[in-house]
């Protein structure tokens, strides 16, 4: 791989080793500002709404302006809004900082799968993104623990470390990574997110994503909440959550190369049934062991999904596109954390044993999809 791919992949880290807000939000809103579990949904899903156009904007910049300046700013912006909302006080004070954040939270993610593409070989791709994934993994089973320990401490540590890796993230791609993007793929090539919506191929598999990140999301955004309604608090969710970074970290590196060989489309049914698999398992966890033993087989289904996805994505996107395609597909992550907590807590005001089996049954939804689309995936990989 190329020095700015380990650059990236540097960057990457240490800002995931600093991701301890959104973990930890809900907690943190139910706790520290007291408010209800309806507010703290509606405030998480402003954060969702935001990032939802942060992704888009983000992948418009990086097709324009570059996506070393993309990234940059991204970080940045989000640094200092998650200071403002680690401060913000009063329900109307929080969602404007909520929703500021989001914006800036996820707007640098198009810019680095742009990077990625751009430098690596289509071959050598699902190569890359797993090491990213695995980067990524890495530096979270980290911060999970660091997080639960920290918030006895004080919230603000949260909100503060996490500004400052966001910030280290920038300013290292500022300085070490050249821009990217191809000589004449910037700003003059026609071409912009209609053009993304009209590929039915992409739509199709977006929309797929976005049912398999509300699934996935919910080990994020309503499982500290189910648990807490069986005694089990912050530090009980660092160490559960933590297992979904172990086992990336552990078993990605031993079957991801493997994965990428195989038919793209068939490893992501397997890695949405595994997903299913989890939840079910979920349902019927009231300690910890158990709790953790779920989130380990949906674990497993994340390892397998993920050895393709954003290689699925890349593959798709004319080069010109490359921000923008991976924005689309982007929205599919923010869209999920929108929709997670909304339909979480609603799913789980009326109990986990109706939650977890719903959520299942859109995984096992969502690989039936991806098998009806595979002959088209397939095509268009032997047209490229």
């Amino acid at each position: 791989m190329p020095r700015p791919f380990w650059v990236l992949w540097t960057g990457t880290l240490l800002n995931r080793l600093g991701t301890m807000v959104e973990p930890y939000l809900g907690l943190y809103l139910t706790t520290a500002r007291d408010l209800s579990l309806r507010q703290a949904g509606v405030v998480l899903a402003v954060l969702g709404l935001g990032t939802v156009a942060g992704q888009l904007a983000g992948g418009a910049l990086a097709d324009r302006i570059g996506r070393r300046a993309t990234l940059t700013l991204a970080t940045l912006a989000a640094g200092a809004g998650l200071l403002a909302l680690g401060h913000a006080q009063g329900m109307p004070a929080i969602t404007a900082a909520a929703l500021v954040t989001g914006m800036a939270l996820d707007m640098w993610r198009p810019a680095s799968a742009a990077i990625v593409a751009d430098l690596i070989a289509p071959a050598d791709r699902p190569r890359a993104f797993g090491l990213l994934f695995w980067a990524t993994n890495l530096g979270f089973s980290a911060a999970m623990v660091a997080g639960g320990a920290l918030a006895h401490a004080g919230y603000h540590w949260l909100f503060w470390i996490d500004a400052l890796t966001c910030a280290v993230f920038g300013l290292l791609v500022w300085r070490a990574v050249p821009e990217t993007r191809p000589d004449g793929a910037g700003g003059h090539e026609p071409g912009g997110f209609a053009d993304v919506l009209r590929d039915r191929v992409m739509t199709a598999f977006v929309l797929i994503c976005l049912v398999y990140t509300f699934v996935l999301m919910q080990y994020m955004t309503t499982m500290p909440l189910a648990m807490r309604e069986h005694g089990l608090g912050p530090e009980a969710y660092g160490l559960v959550i933590a297992v979904n970074g172990v086992v990336i970290v552990t078993v990605q590196p031993l079957v991801g190369a493997w994965l990428s060989r195989r038919d793209h489309s068939l490893v992501l049914v397997g890695g949405f049934l595994l997903l299913g698999a989890g939840n079910l398992l979920t349902a019927l966890a009231t300690g910890v062991w158990a709790y953790a033993g779920a989130v380990a087989v949906g674990s497993l289904g994340e390892v397998v999904a993920a050895a393709v996805l954003q290689a699925v994505v890349s593959n798709l996107a004319p080069v010109h596109l490359r921000g923008r395609y991976n924005a689309v597909w982007g929205v599919a992550w923010s869209g999920g954390f929108l929709l997670a907590p909304l339909g979480g807590t609603q799913l789980l005001g009326y109990g986990a044993h109706v939650l977890w089996p719903v959520c299942a049954a859109l995984a096992v939804g969502a690989a039936a999809a991806q098998l009806a689309l595979a002959p088209a995936i397939r095509r268009r990989a032997a047209g490229d």
